[in-house]
């Protein structure tokens, strides 16, 4: 008989307690159809549980790797004891898989949640939250089980959805063979080859590039044509973001999209929508930095020759499913953001806000921004701050306001995020 039918048969003869009964404290550990799993409940549960949606994590698809199957409860140890000591209870699931593993996320979690339902206590308040990939699981989840989630809270969040994430990955492609050249052996721009390795081929051939002087400016062209952090925040780049942003988001370029195109079965991003372009305000910047406007132009020019990328349909339906949004969400739902993120731009949340005022549900959506630079870089006040205030929001139904979050703790109640460069 299947773990998956036990399950089942043991979820349909339990007896819902409620949060009051549990037998706490709690720390238990296990596997629900092949996703690790684990739980923990303080000894005074204030009633509400925490479930954790974590990030992306490379899966191990080339010699010397190894996939990091620990499941998590929350960003940090150090994060996970305090919000034990204020009284939630946390579970977190490491999903069946690693990868770009959206699907299997979503009903690992959800799964979770109804073993803890049925194996430990009913929450009297259920809120997912989710870091970078993990907001594909907790965005999509939002609007597929209203029953199962009463709010959730979204950090340095994948707002845009999957085709056009992934798109602007094919973007830092292209420019990037614009300026330096993909070697035949990488694939191309717009199909990468499959089993591509970042760190054995990709990272070999960037370390040399960025240790010359001269390249920077080259660098600063890329970053600024496809739009990181965010048209308008600043065209020189931030403290302490070169290099390191290139290899980041090159990382998702091209192996990352490697082992989704796996997934999806061939191709999965498009140029055809799109329109590459410079502001003033940046050429200027670049031409400060000796690049001339010709070459500018050359570049631009030879990136508009080369909208013709169009994915096939299987494979990006493929995408599209996993994960693109309605923004009909159910329940609160509670963003927050640094403003300077190299990987996943803060106009992310601008393009989210655009699809949840579209579905008319803008009342269950909440935005607030950090004076951070980096990808999910929040310090831990900053992160108890933005969980204190879904749980209150699911508590009591008062959508929270800008003095929930003091610029004292590094919040910044008066930014805006640019839309998305493209389309």
């Amino acid at each position: 008989m299947s773990k998956r039918i036990l399950i089942s048969i043991f979820c349909s003869m339990s007896v819902f307690v409620s949060a009051a009964a549990a037998q706490v404290p709690i720390d238990t550990s296990g596997e629900i159809n092949g996703a690790p799993y684990r739980i923990r409940v303080p000894a005074s549960w204030n009633g509400t549980l925490l479930v954790y949606a974590h990030g992306y994590r490379d899966k191990a698809d080339h010699p010397g790797e190894a996939d990091n199957r620990t499941a998590d409860i929350a960003p940090s140890p150090a994060l996970a004891d305090a919000l034990l000591a204020q009284g939630y209870a946390l579970a977190g699931s490491a999903y069946r898989d690693n990868g770009w593993e959206v699907e299997g996320g979503i009903h690992d979690t959800k799964d979770l949640v109804v073993y803890f339902r049925d194996a430990i206590a009913r929450p009297d308040r259920t809120i997912i939250w989710a870091f970078s990939m993990g907001t594909v699981i907790a965005f999509e989840s939002m609007e597929r089980f209203g029953g199962i989630y009463d709010g959730a809270l979204c950090a340095c969040a994948v707002g845009a959805g999957a085709t056009q994430s992934w798109d602007s990955a094919g973007d830092l492609a292209l420019a990037y063979d614009t300026v330096f050249g993909m070697p035949a052996a990488w694939g191309n721009f717009g199909n990468v080859r499959d089993d591509l390795d970042f760190d054995t081929e990709v990272q070999a051939k960037l370390i040399p590039e960025v240790s010359v002087a001269t390249n920077f400016p080259k660098f600063e062209f890329i970053r600024l044509v496809t739009g990181t952090p965010g048209r308008g925040i600043q065209p020189p780049a931030p403290p302490n973001f070169y290099p390191g942003w290139i290899f980041t988001d090159m990382f998702f370029s091209m192996e990352a999209r490697a082992e989704l195109e796996r997934r999806a079965g061939g191709p999965i991003v498009q140029n055809v929508d799109r329109k590459y372009g410079i502001s003033p305000q940046e050429r200027a910047y670049l031409n400060a930095l000796g690049v001339l406007s010709p070459v500018i132009d050359a570049w631009l020019i030879q990136m508009n020759t080369n909208r013709f990328v169009e994915a096939p349909m299987f494979s990006r339906n493929y995408v599209e499913r996993n994960a693109n949004y309605s923004g009909k969400i159910k329940h609160p739902v509670l963003t927050m953001h640094t403003i300077v993120d190299p990987l996943v731009t803060v106009s992310q949340e601008y393009e989210y806000k655009e699809t949840v005022e579209a579905a008319g549900r803008e009342k269950s959506l909440f935005q607030t921004y950090t004076n951070g630079i980096g990808h999910c870089a929040f310090t831990g006040p900053q992160l108890i701050t933005a969980v204190t205030a879904i749980n209150s929001w699911v508590s009591t139904g008062v959508k929270p306001t800008a003095a929930n979050f003091p610029a004292a703790l590094g919040f910044d109640p008066r930014f805006v995020p640019p839309p998305m460069n493209q389309p």
